[in-house]
């Protein structure tokens, strides 16, 4: 008799922020991403050189927890999330830590995108939402397999879930993503009216 089981699966964690202990301010930590991206001078530029829609401080601030209290709240939340992950995952740590190694601040205007893209030098990636306005774009996953599926036919509109090529998810305020670091991902076009979208990313290593 036939049997077909599948192999080597991705997980994508999805939990709201607030599943772990109290919840983190959306309108205080939407108002603090704003007023830093205000400030931020040497990020905008950044943005403006690199063609970069709209801002990010991936390339201008490494202490966000610092500056602000309730960054340093939201950090104790995720370290939490990124624990319950990391024991899904089965990794066998050998005595060290999964811990954050960067965070920053994404704002999207209508109309922009953010290209299809991985985080080398992680071990598990994610972001958490602040602002998403009707309209405001999913997170497009890509089938790490994709670059070696060479000829093979498209899938079927309704092929299964964990067949199709590309997976999107539309979080919620106040939602966290994790995925492990090498999954390649994008923002697709930001079709909301007039607001930004507004998301804070992160980056944890090993060691």
């Amino acid at each position: 008799m036939s049997q077909i089981e599948s192999l080597f699966v991705t997980r994508l964690y999805r939990a709201a922020l607030s599943e772990f202990g109290k919840a983190v301010d959306p309108d205080e930590l939407e108002s603090s991403c704003l007023v830093i991206a205000d400030d931020d001078e040497a990020g905008q530029q950044w943005c403006e050189e690199n063609g970069y829609p709209g801002y990010t401080s991936y390339a201008s601030l490494d202490d966000l927890a610092w500056r602000f209290p309730i960054f340093k709240d939201l950090v104790k939340v995720l370290d939490k999330h990124v624990a319950a992950f990391v024991e899904d995952l089965a990794f066998d740590l050998d005595g060290k830590k999964v811990k954050l190694d960067s965070l920053w601040i994404n704002i999207l205007p209508p109309g922009g995108t953010h290209a299809s893209h991985l985080h080398p030098h992680s071990v598990i990636s994610g972001t958490t939402y602040v602002s998403m306005p009707d309209g405001a774009s999913a997170l497009k996953i890509e089938d790490p397999r994709s670059a070696r599926m060479m000829a093979a036919p498209a899938r079927k509109a309704d092929a299964p879930r964990e067949l199709r090529n590309f997976i999107y998810v539309a979080p919620k305020v106040g939602d966290i993503l994790l995925w492990e670091s090498w999954l390649r991902h994008e923002v697709p076009l930001n079709m909301a009216d007039e607001d930004e979208r507004i998301s804070v990313s992160f980056n944890y290593g090993w060691g």
